[in-house]
């Protein structure tokens, strides 16, 4: 891939909902929003010659024969869960870069509220759950069942290791939800939030409480990735790609008995993004960040390298990861306040930040953008993208 030679030309979403049912299947969510990506980047579905779609959840065959992508030559999909979006947006980069393929559509979306909810999801069949036979075996015969417990662990011991208080996991929640406030699309557009309701609200999973953990929604996200030299033939203002990076944690498949609990893929990725960049963590003006639970945003500040690890809990309070902070964090409200389609719109969101587009909730002169991926026991992702 060579570094910054390829764009976000095009971006769409459906509307976000919590409802019994959304009307569309999990596929027609996801084509509403390629067709949405297409409008925006000003090309037809012909053109698409790459489709990279989310694991599990469509098949780049599907997508092609409904839109009318006639001349498919490039289709993968990147099994890193929540961290395959941005993951895609490396390899996608990758491909318009080296001939691979022209426009590349990274479509994700589901019906994750009026469908299988999350915490129907993991079973006893080894291709739903994160650490297969592992978890299978050890983890849900005792009941460490679902994603907030899995986590919690982690949280939970770096209170333990570093002092990591409730109320600053709760400075996070709250600044998601007031972001939302600013986002019409947000489910929880409308519903503010204060600390004294997020510490009311019910525990889950120690440390975990009900505001501590992502939306379940209907809803979909797509982008269309193509070469900056294509990218000057649009009648639309392209996002740089400046790089990319992935990476997973050691085991994979284990949480309990890794020997450094907070080394997660990312730990692996933000270095080698930042280095092919040429940057620096101090050098971004905002992150999306992958925010499935409130601590895992912090935690990924740390990997990342905006603060240290053990300093991640002072560096989320006092408003620092607000609009007008020292790092505005999820400026749409996340997974926790705006809608859970699978971190698609943690990169929506980033182009309309370096497009100048986000109206009330802009960060002013925004030119560079940070966006994190986290998926299954800590598979991480990251892009680097410029105005």
């Amino acid at each position: 891939m060579a570094e910054g030679q390829a764009c976000i030309v095009g971006i769409g979403e459906t509307a976000f909902c919590r409802k019994p049912g959304s009307g569309m299947s999990q596929l027609e969510l996801q084509l509403r929003a390629c067709t949405e990506a297409l409008r925006d980047a000003g090309i037809s579905p012909a053109f698409v010659d790459g489709i990279m779609p989310f694991p599990n959840l469509g098949r780049a065959e599907e997508f092609a024969s409904n839109l009318g992508c006639e001349n498919l030559r490039f289709a993968s999909t990147i099994h890193m869960g929540g961290a395959a979006p941005v993951a895609s947006l490396q390899s996608a980069a990758a491909a318009v870069t080296e001939g691979l393929a022209n426009y590349v559509l990274l479509p994700a979306g589901w019906n994750g509220y009026s469908g299988a909810r999350v915490r129907q999801t993991v079973t006893a069949d080894l291709a739903s759950i994160p650490g297969g036979a592992t978890a299978r075996d050890y983890y849900i015969p005792f009941g460490f069942t679902a994603p907030p417990q899995w986590y919690a662990v982690i949280a939970r011991r770096h209170m333990h290791e570093f002092g990591t208080t409730a109320e600053q996991l709760g400075a996070i929640a709250v600044a998601m939800r007031k972001h939302a406030q600013l986002n019409p699309a947000a489910v929880m557009c409308g519903k503010p939030m204060t600390i004294d309701d997020y510490m009311r609200s019910p525990m889950l999973a120690d440390p975990y409480r009900i505001l501590d953990c992502c939306l379940e929604t209907d809803g979909a996200a797509a982008v269309v990735v193509t070469s900056a030299e294509r990218a000057r033939d649009l009648d639309v203002e392209p996002v740089r790609i400046l790089s990319g990076a992935s990476g997973q944690p050691y085991p994979a498949d284990e949480i309990t008995n890794r020997k450094d609990l907070f080394r997660t893929g990312l730990s692996i990725a933000a270095p080698e993004a930042f280095e092919k960049a040429g940057l620096t963590p101090e050098d971004v003006d905002f992150a999306m960040i992958y925010d499935c639970f409130t601590f895992e945003v912090l935690q990924q500040i740390e990997e990342v390298g905006f603060c240290k690890r053990g300093e991640g809990g002072d560096f989320v309070s006092g408003g620092r990861i607000e609009l007008g902070g020292e790092l505005p964090v999820n400026t749409h409200g996340g997974l926790l306040s705006e809608a859970h389609v699978l971190g698609m719109s943690h990169i929506t969101e980033a182009v309309r930040q370096l497009r100048g587009t986000a109206g009330r909730r802009q960060v002013e002169g925004a030119e560079i953008g940070v966006v994190t991926g986290w998926g299954d026991f800590g598979d991480g992702s990251i892009a680097v993208l410029a105005r």
